[in-house]
């Protein structure tokens, strides 16, 4: 793959509340987790973001910087820097609340672009998801682009409204990534089936929908294959960054594999078979399982996945 990768997104601080009363600071926001995710896999990232000009913000750029994560001009903004609250239940799984803010200063650098991704709440929150739609429509011509709605209800408007929001993306995107609960809030509890139908028609050559530890559900639109993969079996700390981790290991083999980062790879994309694809999903589900195994969204680098890979023969 030649040029530049961007991801395009919020970063935030996630507070996590544990059970036993407990309390972590983790750098976070799902956009800013699939680009530490990418880079630990070994990828140049260049981030589009918004941090304040604060002790919160200082700490993001400085571990974007430690995992060679280069922050494009803009991204560090007044305000402060914004947060979000995780509230972990005795299995592990999370519950979310907000204090942030999103936009974006101006353009995101687009030249010898390769791939862009984007997704979560800078995609439907304003002012700034109408600065990143824009941006994708420009990266789109020359480069492949991958989105993940990954919903917040709490911070978005009715679902019909945001289905708006959240298509147009998908029209314009190659890779789609969204969980089964994504999809219920989205289309009221409509089959998996059907919504995969419909987003077929509207652009994306793949979607993979996570269901936790019932696996994913892969689709190829262009051929219609459509298989089933089971989750591998991890002991679960938290769910926090799970599915960040996944999308970072999707897009990483894809890439990889030359199925992303650029208009021949777009082709090669469309015209695969789930046999050529099924390699990024054996490492989009390892990252999860692996993360899944720890607190905090903490993904895997490529050494700990090669680790595990040993271990698995």
């Amino acid at each position: 793959m030649s040029g530049r990768m961007l991801v395009i997104g919020e970063s935030l601080i996630d507070v996590v509340r544990h059970p036993d009363g407990s309390t972590q600071e983790h750098v976070g926001g799902s956009p800013a987790n699939v680009a530490i995710g990418l880079a630990r896999l070994g990828h140049d990232i260049a981030f589009t973001t918004l941090v304040g000009d604060d002790e919160r913000g200082a700490r993001i750029a400085s571990h974007l910087a430690n995992e060679g994560i280069s922050l494009t001009e803009g991204s560090i903004g007044g305000g402060r820097t914004s947060v979000a609250t995780s509230t972990v239940d005795a299995t592990g799984a999370a519950t979310y609340s907000f204090d942030l803010t999103w936009e974006l200063t101006g353009p995101p650098p687009l030249e010898d672009l390769a791939h862009v991704h984007t997704g979560s709440i800078a995609a439907t929150l304003e002012p700034g998801a109408s600065a990143v739609l824009t941006a994708i429509q420009r990266a789109h011509p020359g480069a492949t682009t991958s989105y993940d709605p990954n919903v917040r209800p709490s911070l978005m408007a009715d679902p019909p409204e945001v289905r708006a929001k959240i298509e147009a993306l998908i029209g314009l995107s190659d890779v789609v990534k969204a969980s089964d609960e994504d999809i219920s809030w989205l289309y009221a509890g409509a089959p998996i089936s059907d919504v995969l139908r419909l987003w077929g028609r509207l652009g994306p050559a793949l979607t993979v929908v996570t269901r936790g530890l019932n696996g994913v559900v892969v689709a190829l639109h262009i051929t219609g294959e459509l298989t089933s993969v089971d989750a591998p079996t991890a002991e679960v700390v938290d769910t926090v960054g799970a599915g960040d981790s996944f999308m970072a290991g999707l897009l990483s083999g894809l890439l990889d594999a030359g199925l992303l980062g650029g208009i021949e790879a777009r082709e090669r994309l469309r015209s695969a078979s789930l046999v050529d694809v099924m390699p990024a999903v054996d490492r989009a589900l390892a990252c999860a399982a692996i993360t899944v195994s720890r607190a905090g969204a903490n993904p895997p680098r490529q050494a700990e996945l090669q680790e595990r890979d040993a271990g698995h023969l």
